[in-house]
């Protein structure tokens, strides 16, 4: 009479696929052991590379908004070059200086607007069109303001459907913002200086619905008169 076989327990099978698992990975590591330092050490290495360029980046941001905030002051009393260039033999930087030496940072992107609109101020628009559309920046003021900034040179040249549609972009960046019904009339009077009045009608209508509390509605009316 043959024996009864003996029942294997689902503990003993699991025991032997662990073994069997740490038998094969044990054999890929022998044969690949240099292969995967070499990796290992390698993702060491970036892991590494990137804390230190954090590091940097926010060393970088911080000494931004300190010069930032010591060339400001210039700006706002309106003496727009001593701005650009900063003041000699102080420790007060330019915009310029601030912009290339920061650019990369979130200080040295919001930099960027406020040395675009010294150059605009100063009438030099190629100069500050080159940086109101380099902005790359996370803010949604700043970007809405860099695109009416580029709006604003590109009605300076005379290219006033392309400065209303800067202006249209720049009231749709964010619903929040206070600047937006101001945008879109400049949006307006852009595009009735390009001839087109059906679409001036409709940003200035835009004004009327959807910032009826706005001070620009009543230019908003003067404008669609003289559209009528």
């Amino acid at each position: 009479m043959l024996a009864k076989p003996k029942k294997i327990s689902r503990k003993k099978v699991k025991e032997d696929k662990l073994v069997t698992y740490y038998s094969k990975t044990l054999e890929f590591y022998e044969k690949n052991q240099t292969k995967i330092i070499i990796a290992v050490g390698a993702l060491a290495v970036i892991i590494l590379a990137m804390v230190l360029w954090s590091n940097k980046m926010e060393q970088s941001n911080l000494e931004a908004t300190k010069q930032l905030a010591r060339v400001l002051p210039i700006y706002e009393s309106g003496n727009y070059q001593e701005a650009i260039d900063g003041r000699a033999g102080t420790n007060i930087v330019g915009l310029k200086s601030i912009v290339e030496e920061y650019g990369s940072t979130a200080q040295g992107e919001i930099a960027k607007i406020y040395l675009a609109n010294a150059n605009y101020y100063l009438d030099n628009i190629d100069e500050a069109q080159k940086y109101y559309s380099d902005y790359s920046g996370g803010d949604a003021l700043f970007k809405a303001a860099a695109l009416a900034g580029e709006a604003s040179c590109y009605s300076a040249k005379g290219n006033y459907d392309k400065a209303a549609e800067y202006y249209k972009r720049a009231a749709k960046v964010s619903e929040n913002n206070a600047a937006n019904a101001e945008y879109l009339l400049k949006a307006g009077i852009n595009f009735i200086e390009a001839g087109k009045s059906d679409d001036a009608k409709d940003v200035l209508e835009k004004i009327k619905s959807d910032y009826a509390a706005s001070s620009f509605v009543t230019n908003a009316n003067r404008y669609l008169a003289l559209i009528k």
